[in-house]
């Protein structure tokens, strides 16, 4: 053997080495993901804590919001700033169904009807932890409610403006297949709308209910904003996508809505 050989096989094995130190690294976060918060009453408080609470006709929010012939006049209601969260979807469930891993990862790969009874076992937790009102419920958004908060006064295709005005805050934004393949971002990496709402645009599908509709008149259901497989034309406010009901899959989640009752 020569010392040209010995130093090849030197880095080879410091390289294998790494190799498995970082699979094992890889491991240990992939098992810390999995693991449930250590404090369900701070995780609750917190959930509380991140809500926006809409009054539409209050400044900064507007009475009501037209576009085209549809006019949006909501009634005042409290939205999560993210999409819920794995952590948060854990402590209700004892599940976590997602593909990506992460604590503060968007929770994803669950039905509408898994969605719903999630909304509904949170409501009894928090109303048990004097957290809620025993009138107040936690709910999937209209779309009407989801569209207005996510607007947020705006007009536009984008929360930002349009692409030809500011495609330079495309990425500032929106998790979208251009930016998003491979990737798993917590909530709330990217900047928000001007509400605080986070990850309107792409990251998750996000499910509503059809504004007058009830859930047990259909057997479809219905998300909006576009998700990190989707490329930009998908990602604006208008875009919407029907599945059926018994749909699971990794590009969609939702976030939360708490209000007196479903309008």
């Amino acid at each position: 053997w020569t010392k040209k050989n010995l130093a090849i096989w030197g880095v080879i094995l410091a390289v294998v080495a790494l190799s498995g130190s970082l699979a094992q690294m890889h491991a240990d976060q992939l098992r810390d993901t999995r693991e449930p918060s250590k404090n369900a009453d701070d995780l609750l408080q917190r959930f509380m804590g991140e809500l926006i609470a809409i009054q539409p006709g209050e400044d900064p929010y507007p009475e009501s919001l037209k576009l085209g012939e549809k006019v949006l006049k909501p009634q005042p209601f409290r939205i999560a700033a993210y999409e819920t969260t794995q952590e948060l979807y854990r402590l209700v469930t004892g599940k976590n169904p997602s593909r990506w891993m992460g604590l503060r990862n968007s929770v994803e790969s669950m039905t509408v009807a898994d969605a719903r009874d999630f909304c509904q076992s949170l409501t009894k937790l928090l109303q048990k932890k004097k957290l809620l009102n025993a009138d107040m419920i936690v709910r999937l958004p209209t779309d009407h409610e989801w569209e207005y908060a996510a607007r947020a006064g705006t007009t536009t295709p984008f929360c930002f403006g349009t692409m030809t005005e500011a495609p330079e805050h495309v990425d500032d934004h929106a998790w979208y297949h251009g930016n998003a393949a491979g990737n798993d971002p917590a909530v709330g990496v990217l900047q928000p709308n001007d509400w605080g709402l986070y990850d309107v645009h792409g990251y998750l599908w996000e499910l509503v209910e059809i504004e007058g509709k009830s859930t047990e008149s259909v057997k479809s259901s219905t998300a909006m904003g576009g998700s990190w497989r989707d490329p930009l034309e998908r990602l604006t406010f208008a875009s919407r996508l029907n599945i059926e009901d018994d749909t699971k899959s990794d590009a969609i989640g939702f976030r939360c809505v708490i209000s007196t009752k479903l309008p």
